[in-house]
């Protein structure tokens, strides 16, 4: 039965909310600058042929379909399968305390992405210590993954990308979770988070799941320490400091492994890596959860964005990513995939371990 109260709140909450990230997208993009000439850089894919024309979804079009996303966002809640999210009433007014801070750093980002400068994190003091693939300022970001200052600008400067719709992608995946615990006790499961970042993947699943077990496992002290922060109202949260595709965990000792916004981050012989790995630390009849970007061909109209948008966020692993294929990947590795759905600019893949 609807909950007229409930989309009232939900309505003014989300509303909020995009307008806030979404005027700062607008703004942010006014400020870009040009860069370079096409086919200057390698993140870039080649321009059309003569005679071809690339076709981007226009403002009108993506509004509409992150629209799309937030009736799709209310239509699970009001079945039931997740809670209203626990900042839905704070979001828009997280978005305006938020833009003073984002705007100092996209002055950073801008000068980076100008000048091509992306390995200042590739020094003396980190090489060894971390996997190269991750020694990068990834997004044009100050520290890359290494400093207080992304982890606290970071959650702000996706929302702003996504126009205020990353939460609700990431939502989608409590659809897959909840059809896998409808015949479990949460209780007795453990979930286990790759590439946890700040937690905001891990704080809707403990909204929704109080007494399950979950472990973060991250690269990033900086931003542990800021999902340990984030997540700290709720108990039974564990958060580790080490590499997905290597966490150092017991063979089968989860029930769940999600992946949310790190296979892109990733180049393709270590998401194979996390992919193995995730088969063994899952238990038989397992499931693995990832949440990411769509790929090429998810939703063909928004093909050349994805294209291009390496380019403009350095993402050096971006463009091999959206062109492989995950489900050949986790047959791979020994899951069978159980479900694939497509929610704004993300896409939302269930695999079960046999």
């Amino acid at each position: 039965m609807s909950d007229p109260l409930g989309r009232t709140l939900y309505r003014l909450g989300q509303g909020a909310r995009v307008a806030g990230y979404w005027s700062q997208y607008l703004v942010s993009q006014r400020l870009t600058k040009p860069s370079m000439r096409e086919g200057e850089d390698a993140e870039v894919e080649k321009a059309p042929a003569a005679g071809e024309r690339e076709h981007f979804p226009n403002r009108k079009d993506i509004l509409a379909d992150l629209q799309a996303l937030m009736a799709r966002d209310w239509a699970n809640i009001d079945a039931g399968v997740y809670r209203p999210p626990h900042d839905l009433l704070s979001g828009g007014l997280d978005a305006l305390r938020g833009a003073p801070r984002f705007f100092r750093e996209f002055s950073k980002v801008e000068e980076r992405r100008l000048a091509r400068r992306h390995q200042e994190v590739f020094t003396p003091e980190t090489r060894g210590r971390y996997p190269r693939y991750y020694l990068q300022n990834f997004h044009y970001q100050s520290g890359g993954w290494l400093s207080d200052e992304s982890a606290a600008v970071y959650d702000h400067q996706v929302e702003v990308l996504f126009g205020g719709g990353s939460d609700a992608m990431r939502r989608q995946g409590l659809v897959p979770l909840q059809r896998f615990l409808a015949k479990r006790r949460s209780r007795d499961c453990h979930l286990v988070d790759l590439g946890t970042g700040t937690g905001r993947w891990l704080s809707f699943v403990k909204q929704n799941y109080p007494l399950m077990k979950v472990t973060g496992l991250d690269l990033s002290a900086p931003y542990l320490e800021k999902a340990k922060a984030f997540l700290e109202p709720w108990r039974g949260v564990e958060l580790l400091e080490a590499a997905a595709e290597k966490t150092g965990l017991p063979k089968a000792s989860a029930d769940v492994v999600s992946a949310v916004y790190l296979f892109h981050e990733l180049p393709k012989k270590v998401r194979r890596q996390v992919a193995e790995e995730a088969a063994r630390i899952l238990k038989p009849g397992g499931l693995f959860l990832l949440v990411d970007s769509l790929q090429i061909g998810d939703r063909p109209d928004y093909d050349a964005l994805l294209t291009r948008f390496p380019a403009h966020f350095h993402e050096p692993y971006y463009l091999d990513y959206i062109k492989s294929d995950l489900g050949s990947l986790f047959e791979d590795c020994g899951f069978e995939v159980e479900s694939l759905d497509h929610a704004f600019l993300s896409r939302v893949l269930a695999c079960r371990k046999p």
